[in-house]
């Protein structure tokens, strides 16, 4: 298959571009990340989440560690062509590295940040 697709996206001065993930099922928005061209590829050809770590410099393949994977249903672009949607089915029901179920997890409340959402395993026990 030809990657041409690839290059439509409008990548920024990094080679990366955000990336929304949203679970299939119930439309919660899981995560913000970022991708490569490379992760992108990687992400079609193998219906799994893979992801650019801006912190580590390298590829990410989501739930390596944890085994919290994200199938991929759809892969979406926006109008401008510099954001991807992901749609996806999280394996294990944890998509944030906090043990949270996603990681919009914060509302601001009277000018303070509240964390809204319960910790449903800790890191310690995720990431060994």
């Amino acid at each position: 298959m030809s990657l041409r697709w690839i290059d439509e996206v409008e990548w920024d001065a990094s080679g990366l571009a955000p990336v929304i993930t949203q679970e299939v099922e119930t439309k919660q928005v899981l995560t913000l990340a970022w991708m490569s061209r490379e992760s992108l590829a990687l992400t079609l050809e193998t219906g799994h989440a893979v992801y650019w770590s801006r912190s580590r410099q390298k590829l990410w393949h989501k739930g390596e560690e944890s085994g919290n994977q994200q199938i991929v249903k759809s892969i979406r672009l926006d109008c401008d062509k510099d954001t991807l949607l992901l749609e996806v089915e999280q394996k294990g029901g944890i998509a944030c590295h906090t043990g949270r179920h996603h990681c919009f997890y914060f509302e601001l409340v009277e000018g303070e940040w509240v964390s809204q959402e319960p910790v449903l395993k800790d890191p310690k026990e995720i990431y060994k």
